[in-house]
């Protein structure tokens, strides 16, 4: 089955950077287009930045673009965030999603940004 582990979150001061990963199984990751989300305290969850099978082509949401790069490593099925300069407005929880017929989520990775 489908299954998707993210990991890498935890508490960082304004400014500073964090990766995330997305470890993936159960499915062809090479051949599957992926996805960042994270969701905010009282807020819904957000589509942060999606990569194609390749990794080729990358779009990501107009707050974090410059700032955030998502990437992928075929070879170990894993997904990456790579966040940089972060921002009090960051703090979420994050969610690595992908579309085969029906959504899959991992359970998330809570990222806090707080001096």
């Amino acid at each position: 089955q489908v299954q998707l582990v993210e990991s890498g979150g935890g508490l960082v001061q304004p400014g500073g950077s964090l990766r995330l990963s997305c470890a993936a199984s159960g499915f062809s990751f090479s051949n599957s287009a992926m996805r960042w989300y994270r969701q905010a305290p009282g807020k819904e969850r957000e589509l942060v930045a999606t990569i194609t099978s390749t990794g080729y082509t990358t779009t990501y949401v107009g707050s974090v673009k410059g700032r955030f790069t998502i990437s992928r490593d075929n070879a170990k099925s894993t997904m990456y965030l790579q966040m940089n300069s972060l921002k009090p407005e960051d703090t979420a929880v994050y969610y690595c999603n992908v579309f085969r017929s029906v959504n899959y989520w991992g359970q998330g990775t809570p990222v806090t940004v707080s001096s």
